[in-house]
Formats: structure tokens, sequence, C-alpha cells
């Protein structure tokens, strides 16, 4: 969906009247403009994406020590290496728990950084081990205490910014995703070549550096990043503080330290609740996959170790253009979840041609398609942080949708049986079906908020601009409409 925006100088004018499909219109002012700039430039977005950056290279370390010997140096198997990749997001699975609780009880600043911190320990750690245990229990730390940041991610974004805005910062999220593809792919290639250097082998550079980045940045979000829209830091002016408050009203997030059991028993009442999180499950069954054999798929191809590295490159490029396109697409014309699933035939048509193909350099062309399932993903993030309201149940939508992430992502990489390679036939049918699935529960899921939306328009919408914010579900505010 659209929203019509406009500028005039003052933030006091603003509108009170929703467009033909229930948006609210509203009036976007200078002052507004400044403050949305501070936000993207300096006190959150850098730190987002440089998080996420870490995030996603970190995990993926796994990926290009494949080729860079670690295998052989654990004496791990192809079969104990697929279970490396799924450990990983058992321990992910394990800390949703915990997580469900303490975000919304702690300070974001302080818990990310934290986490930060000791995920940043466990991969530097990681250069000492010598066998698959110790492989293994090092890889489920890591999942551990990385778990936490896409619902952290999730939530700081709904509580800075607008509904409208949403979509496109969660899409920075995933770009860093492909921005890590790419640019690890150098690093992976050039750390490839210091194998040897102080008795260390190549693999175990790259756990060093790359803990040691971590853990130096744990600490600069833990003192520095902002996630209250009136924080000090932010030097606000009076004006802006006026905007702040229209602004919290738009996004409909209140923060919150009461855990509300009712909004969770409403949450677990709707349709829309189990089509996202089966979706997000079948769509990461790709995401473990690609994120632990990639490199190793395409050495598959007749490509050297470091080679097959460096042509992970173009997968992160190409990532970032998917989800450049569809979030501007999304902005411009909206229809969210429509745009998820022409991603998720992008991965299909990809999918496909990966397996129908004998041509090395043509198999790449499907690798690289394959990717499209990460700017699907971002579309079904976007409507579900613009589509849930009420703060606990947001956070329970985010966890529960998470768990099911894992789920995914635990089972992926044990889809890609050792005996099957390089083309891993089974695996990638599976991906496929599941990508059709998946499209499938998103339609059903947007129908029963296009029915709700319906219902209210033909009730009527009124203004809610004003009065004391209050921490409503979606389902008890009579005037939420769902961007579809």
């Amino acid at each position: 969906m659209k929203v019509v925006e406009t500028t005039i100088a003052s933030s006091n004018q603003l509108a009170e009247e929703f467009d033909a499909k229930g948006e609210r219109i509203y009036v976007k002012s200078d002052a507004e403009k400044k403050l949305v700039r501070k936000l993207d430039y300096v006190y959150v977005m850098p730190f987002v994406a440089i998080l996420n950056f870490l995030q996603f290279f970190d995990k993926s370390t796994l990926n290009y020590a494949g080729v860079l010997g670690i295998q052989e140096d654990t004496n791990t198997s192809g079969s104990q290496f697929s279970w490396l990749g799924s450990l990983f997001y058992l321990g992910y699975l394990v800390y949703q728990v915990p997580n469900q609780f303490l975000l919304q009880r702690l300070p974001l600043t302080k818990y990310i950084g934290g986490l930060i911190v000791l995920w940043g320990l466990v991969l530097a750690v990681t250069f000492e081990a010598k066998n698959f245990p110790q492989l293994a229990g090092l890889r489920f730390l890591l999942g551990f205490f990385e778990a936490a940041m896409y619902p952290c991610c999730i939530m700081l974004i709904s509580t800075m910014y607008r509904r409208r805005e949403q979509a496109s910062r969660l899409g920075a999220v995933y770009i860093c995703n492909g921005v890590a593809m790419a640019v690890g792919g150098f690093i992976g290639y050039g750390v490839g070549h210091m194998d040897g250097a102080l008795g260390h082998a190549s693999w175990q550079w790259l756990m060093i550096i790359l803990g040691v980045i971590t853990i130096f940045f744990g600490f600069v979000i833990f003192f520095f990043l902002v996630d209250d829209p009136r924080s000090k830091f932010l030097r606000l002016t009076p004006e802006q503080l006026q905007i702040v408050d229209e602004r919290q009203r738009d996004n409909t997030t209140v923060r919150t330290k009461e855990i509300k059991w009712h909004h969770v028993k409403e949450a677990l009442t709707e349709p829309r609740f189990y089509c996202f999180c089966f979706a997000s499950m079948l769509i990461n069954f790709q995401n473990g996959a690609l994120n632990t054999f990639s490199s190793i798929i395409t050495a598959g191809f007749g490509f050297s170790g470091v080679d097959a590295i460096l042509l992970s490159v173009p997968s992160g490029v190409v990532d970032i253009i998917y989800i450049v396109v569809i979030i501007w697409y999304n902005n411009k014309y909206g229809n969210t979840l429509y745009c998820a699933c022409a991603m998720l035939v992008c991965a299909i048509i990809g999918l496909v041609l990966l397996i129908a193909i004998p041509v090395p350099k043509a198999k790449l062309l499907g690798l690289y398609l394959c990717w499209a399932y990460a700017a699907a993903y971002v579309m079904f993030l976007s409507s579900v942080a613009n589509n849930v309201n009420g703060y606990t149940k947001k956070i329970f939508y985010s966890t529960s949708i998470i768990v099911f992430y894992t789920i995914g992502n635990f089972a992926g990489p044990l889809m890609m049986v050792a005996w099957q390679a390089p083309l891993y036939l089974g695996g990638m049918l599976a991906y496929i079906a599941s990508n059709a699935i998946c499209i499938v529960l998103f339609l059903i899921a947007r129908m029963s908020m296009a029915r709700l939306n319906r219902e209210r328009m033909a009730r009527g919408i009124t203004s809610t601009a004003t009065g004391e914010m209050q921490d409503l579900t979606d389902k008890e505010d009579p005037n939420f409409i769902y961007r579809l």
C-alpha cells in the first residue's frame, strides 16, 4: 500500500485523513526529515548495518573454512560438516525461550552489545578447535549468542521508525547480508593466502581476525547505539519532541516491560500466525544450506578452493540487487506479500537451473538466482513488522518466527546428503517444494488481512492521532489497517 506524503514547514500540521486503502495521510515536516536523517546516518542504522554484516559474516565462516582445510585439520567428515551447519541453529533455537523475556525487560543497547562481545569471544576461540566435538560445541555457542539479533533489530526498527519507513530499513538489514557475502568473498580469498603464517592455517586466521573485530564492535554498540526515540543523544528540539509523539502513534509500537499474556493468546488464535511461522521455516531450508555449502557447491563445479570463495562475491551482489529492487517497488506500489511471492518464483527458477543445466558456468547463474529468496524474506519480515501491533504480541510473533527460522536453518544443511555431492539433488528438490508452499502460505495470510481491512473500511475509519498512546494489538484497535 502507498502512503500519501507531503512536506510543510511546521510539524504541528498533521493530516487527519485516510486514503482509499485506509492508510493515514500524514504531512512530513523539514524537522522530521532532519530527525530521520539522524536515525539513518548517525544513531541507529549505521550500527544496525555493521551488526548484521558481522552477524552474517561470522556465522558464514564455516562456509569459507570448508574450502580452507578445516575438515582435514580437524578430521571432520562430510556428514559431520553438515551437522556443524545445523548445530549453529540448534543454539539459535535454545536461546529463543530466554530471549522472549530478556528482550522485553532489558535495554536493547546493553543487551545487544553484551551478546556481540560473547559471540566474538566464541568465534575467536574457534581457531583452537582440534576435532569435531570441539567445533560442534563452539558452533552451538556461536548460534546461542547470535540468536537474539534479528528479533532485536526488528524491535529496534519498529520502535524508531514509522510503519511506512520500516520496509526499507529492514531491507537494509538484509542488504548487509549481501554485502557480507560480497566483501566476505574478498576477505576469505585474502585470508586464504595466509595459510601457514605464524604457524596457523588460513581458516584459523579467519576465526581470529573476525572474532577480535566483533568483540570491539560489541563494546561500541553497548555505549553508543540509540534505542529510545526520546534519547538525549538525539538532541531533539521541542518541535521534534512533538514529532516523536506522532511517529510513535503512527508506528503503533508502545514500549513496555509488562508481559501481556492476552497478546500471546490472541496471536495463537490467528491463522496468519501459523502461515508466517511455517513460511519462515520453509524459506530457511534453503538459507541454511546455501550459507553452509555455497562455496562447496561452487567448488563442485570445477573451481579451486580460493577461487570458489571468490565466486561467492556475485552471490552477495545479486542478493543486494534483489533486495534494493523489491524495496523500491514495494515503496512505490505496495503489495508486500505479492513481492515476496515473486521473489520466491525467481528462487525456484534458480534451483531448477542449478540441477538441470550440466554446464558449470550456467549452474553459477542458477546459484545466483537462488538468492532471490532473501528478498522474499525481507518482504515477509516487513509484513510482520507493519501488521502486528501490541508490544508483547509483536515480540511473540518475532520470536516465534525466529524459532521456525531456526528449525528451517537447522534442517536445511542436513538435506545436503554427502553422497549426493556436488549436485545435492534431493536437497534441491526439497527447497523447490518448500518455496512453492511458502507462496501459498503468503497468499492465505494476505487474504485474511485483506478481509479484515474490508470489514474495517466498511465500518469507517476515524482518527487515532490524538490522546494517550495505548499498547493495543492490531485486533483491539478498530482503526488499524493492515499494509498488504
